[in-house]
């Protein structure tokens, strides 16, 4: 099956503004994570997917693909949807521009995990390394069922009161669709926990949908702050 990656990109984040052009080691974080992308050799194609001019430039110059989205969004996966419609595939991975780390084994078992004919959306979680992690609301949180489909997405602690670090999941904001899956998504109107947690996730599980989870070692590094860019530029000067 023809796959490919959507990397939704915008400039606006509450958090941290203009994150996706701040730079580690001299290259903008949204090209990093274009260049990790197609390092994995996992796809057909690569899309940088956004609004902002100044995105769709910085991509364009170094020879990679863009659409530029027209509507506005309430999420990544909503913009990614809108490209889409219009490109030739049937599986599509959304990968976060603000996660430069990409990790290939664990994006290739996500796609592997499409071989079971039932999944028609899949995303990534691994476990929590401390409880000062499990407790910062930057860190999502899911709980599966007895088949590894997400039963709920939090930014508070769930289950809640457990003293065993592993009874904790912590969601990879990795998500991959059949596009008629991605596309079905997209119509569905935002949901009452996704607007209160700001998780997209939510809005599957809120529609009664399955969201199959496949658990990775990849902890990645998702920079949400200014305080992530500099654990991600320490992570780099240590990998090299």
């Amino acid at each position: 099956m023809k796959t490919i990656a959507l990397i939704p990109a915008r400039l606006e984040s509450k958090r941290f503004p203009n994150k996706l052009i701040k730079e580690i080691d001299g290259v903008p974080i949204i090209i990093k994570t274009f260049n990790a992308a197609i390092d994995t050799n996992l796809f057909d194609e690569v899309y940088v997917v956004s609004g902002n001019d100044q995105i769709i430039k910085l991509i364009k110059s170094v020879g990679g693909r863009t659409f530029k989205s027209i509507k506005n969004h309430q999420s990544g996966t909503d913009r990614i949807a809108e490209a889409a419609i219009d490109i030739d595939c049937d599986i599509i991975v959304n990968l976060q521009g603000d996660e430069p780390f990409i990790n290939k084994i664990a994006l290739g078992e996500l796609i592997k995990s499409f071989d079971d004919p039932k999944v028609r959306m899949a995303s990534l979680m691994t476990k929590f390394k401390s409880f000062d992690e499990i407790n910062n609301p930057n860190n999502v949180k899911v709980t599966v069922d007895n088949y590894s489909d997400a039963l709920c997405f939090s930014r508070l602690p769930i289950p809640y009161g457990s003293k065993k670090i592993n009874d904790y999941n912590r969601h990879v904001g990795v998500y991959a669709f059949l596009k008629n899956a991605l596309i079905e998504f997209s119509r569905l109107e935002r949901s009452n926990l996704e607007t209160i947690e700001n998780l997209e996730g939510l809005r599957i599980i809120e529609n009664s949908k399955k969201i199959r989870m496949i658990n990775t070692d990849f902890h990645g590094i998702s920079i949400d702050t200014p305080e992530d860019l500099l654990d991600a530029k320490k992570y780099m000067s240590s990998d090299d």
